[in-house]
């Protein structure tokens, strides 16, 4: 083994009191083996990550076990040892490439610097062996990527930026903390593929930290499930998906929306929240949420056991699981089956929107060039019909968001024509009339940058209320505040909290309630559920779909996460470089013909089946600049399918598929059917 944690357990000191956070873990990895470290936030995924590297807060101490590193007991090393061990032997990708890579140094100088203090070369033989470790990661003309700086590269250049440090030194353990949450699904699939290749070809050992269990499933060999700094189950990959034992593993498991299941069903959620650290109960402590639990499991805490098959469980009733005797996959409950999209009456349309920005450069400024605007969203069209939801899908960088800000009017059109309810609005929102500001309500992506820390819950529902009718009472007011918090699923004394008290899913419940307090007719969702675990999610998208229906509500949901879109939207859009190239029904955008740019972002889906690691479409380079759109179709330039300079030089007409299903593609629809299901 590489790196060996031997029933480890972990104190804070807070208050001048030693409080017990992770307690009895064991986790072994061995060489060529990446370790998935899953549970919800709160669990003490990171705590463990950092005790493994002995890079512990200065708050923090490993009260029992010990910590083994190729042999070594590094368990109470000197920060001196474990300076010669930490970017040499160990090494960090982090979840954030932006926050760890300097804005003041080049790509190149931050990359050499590893060279140059651990192998002691010069600056050159640095710079050359950084953009070795650059062409190692597929990052393209190397040469010119280590003089740029990290404001100058893409979020999926700067990961493997990052990645090429963290390899520099040839390390034993890397430590992959949730590095691909904010990358879309097409640079995900490139990264999870680069970890695998290069983790196996340097014989290290990875443990890899994350609440995504479909990139788990697709890179993982071995899984570990954390809840309340307890190890609740641990085993191969594909033992734990297809039979887990513990009822925690199984409800984050079934908490999960599929694509390529039916979306009529509610998704399956664990009741109650993660309990804090410090606060464990002293018996199991998912006793709380545990639907299965029996008198004992409140009364004593179960032992880490081992199976016969080599697992590790800890749980009373793992042997009735295993038996067949207790079966853990309920069924949830059924939701009403939505009306299809097209049944329903336009409630906004949308007809051929361009919106440009117009920075000029220095250069342009400079030798006075005409501005060479950013064409954000460029000729797009759509409909959203009442009651249904409208999802819009792409990579960073497509127009999705700038769109959804032109509808609410954040961004103002420069061209085009909006309707709603068939009564053209403004393009500006100051010239909108209040009805309108009412009808359309937008939820953004980060709670935390929405909610004022210094205002209550009840004081930001209550204000927005007030803005939207001030002849309220104060008693209606508060009443109103009630009702708004019990849509929602949270008690009335949650009015009285700040955002600093409430959970990541209680505070993005709040947003959807100050949404709501309007009644509006249309609600734009950017990204609602991209920074919350699983079991959160899947209450948020169930929640959204019961207020949906109560509410008589339309929304507009963009996300990258592929799986939420298709559990929530019955109508999609697919959106690169500005345009809309894919729109029809749910089921049929899911299913072949795609545009070719629809078939790479599903094929990138990672899939929560480890059974099925399929091999996702990789696409060359990044999206383009929205300053220099190519010619011809505008995906040409990375598109697998590219069938020669028509592509390059014509812009591509628009192909129905079936009534209300179109591609804008070259390709005949009957030709990419051909393809498509012949590489299926």
């Amino acid at each position: 083994m590489i790196i060996q944690a031997q029933q480890v357990s972990i104190d804070y000191r807070l208050k001048k009191v030693w409080h017990n956070v992770i307690h009895d873990v064991t986790v072994e990895i061995a060489p060529k083996t990446i370790h998935g470290l899953v549970g919800e936030s709160g669990s003490g995924k990171s705590t463990l990550a950092m005790a493994m590297m002995r890079y512990l807060a200065p708050n923090a101490r490993i009260h029992t076990g010990t910590i083994h590193f190729d042999g070594q007991d590094i368990t109470h090393a000197s920060p001196v040892e474990m300076r010669r061990l930490w970017g040499n032997q160990m090494n960090l990708v982090p979840q954030d490439p932006l926050a760890s890579l300097n804005p003041a140094y080049s790509i190149g100088d931050q990359i050499a610097e590893i060279a140059r203090q651990h192998d002691r070369v010069s600056r050159h033989a640095a710079l050359d062996k950084a953009v070795m470790m650059l062409q190692r990661v597929k990052i393209a003309d190397p040469a010119d990527v280590i003089k740029r700086y990290p404001h100058q590269l893409s979020g999926g250049m700067r990961q493997r930026v990052l990645i090429a440090m963290a390899l520099m030194t040839q390390p034993r353990f890397l430590v992959l903390d949730e590095p691909t949450t904010a990358l879309d699904v097409t640079t995900q699939a490139v990264i999870l593929d680069l970890f695998r290749e290069l983790i196996k070809d340097n014989q290290a050992a990875a443990l890899y930290v994350s609440h995504d269990l479909g990139t788990v499933a697709q890179l993982c060999d071995v899984v570990t499930v954390l809840y309340g700094g307890e190890v609740m189950e641990s085993a191969p990959v594909l033992d734990l998906f297809q039979k887990p034992l513990h009822p925690y593993t199984a409800g984050l498991l079934m908490s999960l929306p599929r694509h390529t299941e039916a979306t009529d069903a509610r998704l399956k959620t664990i009741d109650g929240v993660a309990p804090l650290l410090t606060e464990r109960p002293q018996a199991c402590v998912f006793a709380p949420r545990c639907a299965f639990a029996l008198d004992d499991c409140h009364t004593q805490k179960p032992p880490l056991e081992h199976t016969p098959d080599g697992r590790m469980v800890r749980c009373w009733r793992w042997q009735d699981v295993a038996s067949g005797n207790l079966i853990l996959d309920t069924p949830p409950a059924q939701a009403s089956k939505p009306i299809q999209a097209s049944e329903r009456i336009p409630i906004l349309q949308v007809r051929r929107v361009f919106k440009k920005f117009g920075t000029r450069t220095l250069w342009e400024r400079l030798t006075a060039q005409p501005p060479n605007p950013v064409r954000a969203v460029d000729d797009v069209s759509i409909t959203v019909r009442a009651k249904t939801t409208f999802g819009l899908v792409g990579e960073s960088g497509s127009g999705k968001t700038t769109l959804a800000r032109v509808i609410v009017g954040l961004e103002p059109a420069d061209y085009g024509q909006m309707a709603l309810f068939d009564v053209i609005i403004q393009n500006d929102l100051a010239s909108r009339a209040p009805e309108t500001l009412k009808e359309i309500r937008m939820v953004f992506q980060n709670p935390n940058d929405t909610l004022n820390p210094y205002q209550s819950v009840g004081q930001a529902l209550r204000r927005t209320l007030m803005l939207l009718d001030r002849h309220c009472t104060r008693e209606e007011l508060d009443q109103r505040v009630i009702d708004l918090l019990a849509s929602v699923r949270l008690t009335p004394d949650y009015a009285q909290r700040y955002p600093s008290e409430l959970s990541g899913g209680e505070k993005q419940r709040v947003a959807i309630a100050r949404a709501f307090a309007a009644n509006p007719s249309l609600i734009l969702l950017d990204e609602p559920t991209s920074a919350l675990d699983v079991s959160v999610q899947a209450v948020v998208l169930n929640l959204l779909k019961d207020l949906r229906a109560g509410k008589e509500v339309a929304y507009v949901l963009i996300s990258h996460d592929l799986d939420v879109v298709a559990y929530l939207a019955e109508w999609i859009a697919v959106m690169y470089l500005g345009q809309i190239v894919e729109e029809g029904p749910t089921a049929q955008v899911y299913q072949p013909p795609f545009h070719p740019y629809t078939e790479a972002l599903i094929s990138a889906i990672p899939q929560p089946d480890p059974a099925q690691r399929g091999a996702a479409i990789h696409l060359e380079g990044d999206i383009p600049s929205a300053r220099r759109i190519p010619g011809g179709c505008r995906f040409h330039t990375r598109c697998p399918r590219k069938i020669g300079t028509i592509c390059e030089q014509v812009e591509p007409p628009w192909r129905s598929v079936t009534a209300g299903h179109a591609i804008r593609c070259h390709i005949p629809i009957d030709e990419l059917i051909t393809l498509q299901i012949h590489d299926e």
